[in-house]
């Protein structure tokens, strides 16, 4: 690993803060980057559903990337918007009491765009 020998530090330290924080990223995200809120209130409201429901219609699994490169999803802990759950945040834009039938709406809007 480079940085550890630029550092003069094992590649499991390395490993170790850059697993830690999720700023840091081992495969490539995608044009669209897909965050689907996991926390409690959201959790509550749908979002496993949700999570599933996006994974099926983008065949990736949490944590991967399309391999057209268009799409990205990551589940995350917390957004902080748990009144207006389940919540996506797609590239910095947050979408509020996502519904199933929105997931297909919203991705088919997206495939548009890009």
């Amino acid at each position: 690993m480079k940085v550890g020998l630029h550092l003069q530090l094992p590649a499991s330290k390395v490993y170790g803060i850059a697993t830690f924080f999720d700023q840091f990223r081992f495969v490539s995200q995608g044009h669209f980057h897909l965050r689907v809120c996991r926390g409690t209130a959201c959790h509550m409201n749908g979002s496993f559903s949700v999570l599933k429901e996006v994974e099926k219609i983008l065949k990736i699994k949490e944590g991967q990337t399309s391999r057209d490169g268009f799409f990205s999803l990551e589940a995350v802990s917390c957004m902080g918007a748990c009144s207006n759950g389940p919540v996506i945040n797609v590239n910095g834009k947050f979408y509020n009491a996502v519904t199933l039938a929105g997931i297909a709406t919203l991705i088919e809007q997206l495939r548009k765009m890009a």
